[in-house]
């Protein structure tokens, strides 16, 4: 009987990414510096954002709720890998611990790739209605969109939280450094063929359905630049357009290879290692590209690091 061989274990581990202590000490303090790298960048963008008046606009408000989401994800994800990373015995995660970090990991990721097509589609609008686009991207609707995407996200994570209290788990090792759906469902046995089905689900509508509106937005705005008819005025509205089309390609090529792609077609070193990208490295480089490619939020980063280190006399 299969009931007979189940483990109902209320604590999870996470399987190590080495037994070298010299390698556990190196991880270690790369995935720290990396996270605290994502937390002074990402706040910087926030804070430079918030005080400049000249950034108090639809695709820097966007910009800031961006910067706010890598800052919590990284903290909903980071700070139990570098434990278990320092501690020399295994560090446990109970069952509600688990389904707690999920929902957040759900709500925090969701939640980036639903406001990265509403950057897409905020830079459509800007670039091929730009008469209308006061009009259209007024701040009610900017907070609308973005309210939305939390619900959203919140709501399908909270789905999927509760969805793991009815597992049937045999196992209690998890092959990744956090508490995700796929490697969770490597530890279940009997039929889960529904909670494949919702994972599914979930995915499409937080991965699938922003690539469609990211994709349909990119092509009106490449059929706008091809009509400008300076090459300087394509120049210029193709850079508004360059970051934020770095980081989709950054974001959904990894979260593609997770959760859309067979789990069988990769072993666990391989799905730990995009998962370091997605969740250590990522959050490093957004801020890093958006200050890069925008001259108004490079500026105005300048101006407040010269107001940091050289303060007005009075």
């Amino acid at each position: 009987m299969k009931s007979e061989n189940q483990t109902v274990s209320p604590e999870f581990y996470f399987q190590p990414f080495t037994t070298i202590p010299e390698m556990k000490w190196l991880i270690f303090w790369t995935l720290l510096i990396l996270y605290l790298l994502s937390l002074f960048g990402n706040a910087s963008v926030v804070f430079v954002i918030y005080t400049a008046s000249s950034l108090h606009t639809p695709m820097y408000f966007f910009l800031a709720n961006l910067a706010f989401l890598e800052i919590a994800y990284s903290c909903t994800i980071a700070p139990l890998i570098l434990a278990h990373l320092a501690s020399v015995r295994k560090v446990a995660i109970s069952l509600g611990g688990c389904g707690t970090q999920l929902f957040f990991f759900t709500l925090l990721g969701g939640s980036d790739c639903v406001l990265l097509a509403i950057m897409a589609y905020d830079r459509c609008m800007a670039i091929c209605r730009p008469l209308n686009y006061p009009l259209i991207m007024t701040w009610r609707m900017c907070v609308n969109l973005v309210v939305g995407a939390w619900a959203t996200s919140g709501f399908l994570g909270f789905q999927l939280s509760l969805l793991i209290l009815t597992l049937p788990f045999c196992g209690n090792i998890i092959t990744n450094f956090f508490c995700d759906f796929p490697a969770l469902m490597k530890l279940t046995c009997g039929n889960i063929h529904a909670q494949q089905n919702i994972l599914f689900i979930t995915s499409m509508i937080l991965l699938t359905f922003p690539f469609i509106v990211i994709s349909m937005s990119y092509a009106f705005i490449t059929m706008a630049i091809i009509r400008i008819p300076s090459a300087l005025g394509r120049q210029r509205a193709f850079s508004t357009c360059s970051s934020h089309l770095m980081v989709v390609l950054m974001q959904y090529s990894c979260s593609s290879l997770i959760y859309l792609c067979p789990t069988s077609s990769f072993s666990g070193v391989q799905i730990r290692m995009v998962s370091v990208f997605y969740t250590f490295i990522t959050p490093v480089l957004n801020p890093l590209i958006y200050s890069m490619r925008s001259k108004e939020l490079k500026e105005a980063m300048n101006k407040s690091l010269r107001r940091i280190i050289l303060p007005q006399k009075k």
